[in-house]
């Protein structure tokens, strides 16, 4: 039963922060520790295949949320006669140039990220650098140009592509990047999001599937339980979360989430330095 809950509280964690600007990364530090490490079943190879099957379950909650826009995105959904009027629609070609800055970044330097940048103080940085992007967007309230997802253009998808780069250092966070970087650009802080959670749905995908192919030696009969409960919590609370914080947004902007990176951040350099 340990096991169990312990597959709950990180998935949790993951549906909780995963798409939040809060750094997951971040959270599990923490979490990870506190749970994972005390738990000797668990060796370092189970834990990374677990981390990749919570991931999944945020990545089809934010699929499910968005699946009118995936089908719109992949030309299977019939659109009304209001939407064709409409005019612009987000088209695949711009959620690919907003993926092409970092993915080309990721491959490139994957191997250094991995082995020099995951550590608790590049990881409190990162959060505290963050933060400070995030109140830069808030103080700068630059005139809105792009009132939502469907106005973008592809100057703004490839200018929020390049500060995507910025989430490849841990701590940092993909959608507090984007964001920032969305409205910094013009966007509002609604268009910002949604482009930033519909970019994430293929490059957490690809990244989730190369990862499930490196472990599958470890998804045994004798885990299972624990990476399915994992799952479905991830599942849910990202439901949760990503409904919450798109209704919210909009409201407190990003200031109240920097200071709450500020503290995590403070939190972490305090406990492991």
């Amino acid at each position: 039963m340990w096991e169990i809950f312990v597959a709950i509280v990180l998935g949790l964690v993951e549906g909780l922060t995963e798409f939040a600007p809060v750094s997951s990364t971040g959270h599990m530090i923490i979490v990870d520790d506190l749970l994972f490490k005390s738990n000797e079943l668990f060796g370092s190879e189970i834990a990374n295949a677990f981390k990749v099957v919570i991931q999944l379950g945020s990545i089809l909650a934010v699929a499910i949320i968005f699946w009118k826009r995936i089908l719109d995105l992949l030309g299977l959904r019939k659109m009304k006669s209001v939407e064709r009027k409409s005019g612009n629609r987000l088209s695949l070609l711009k959620i690919f140039v907003g993926l092409v800055p970092a993915g080309i970044f990721g491959v490139l330097f994957e191997g250094y990220i991995d082995e020099h940048l995951f550590s608790v103080k590049t990881v409190a940085i990162g959060l505290l650098i963050g933060a400070f992007l995030m109140i830069a967007a808030d103080k700068v309230k630059p005139r809105i140009k792009t009132a939502t997802v469907d106005d973008i253009t592809y100057k703004q998808a490839i200018g929020v592509g390049l500060i995507q780069c910025l989430s490849l250092w841990p701590g940092f966070s993909r959608s507090g990047s984007t964001i920032s970087g969305g409205v910094l650009l013009g966007m509002s802080y609604r268009a910002a999001a949604d482009f930033t959670f519909i970019m994430a749905i293929p490059i957490m995908a690809g990244a989730t599937l190369l990862k499930i192919i490196k472990y599958w030696s470890f998804f045994t009969p004798d885990v299972l339980p624990f990476f399915i409960a994992g799952f479905i919590s991830a599942f849910i609370f990202a439901l949760i979360c990503i409904r919450f914080f798109l209704k919210l947004i909009e409201k407190i902007k990003l200031t109240p989430f920097a200071i709450y990176r500020i503290v995590l951040a403070a939190i972490i350099l305090f406990i492991y330095l």
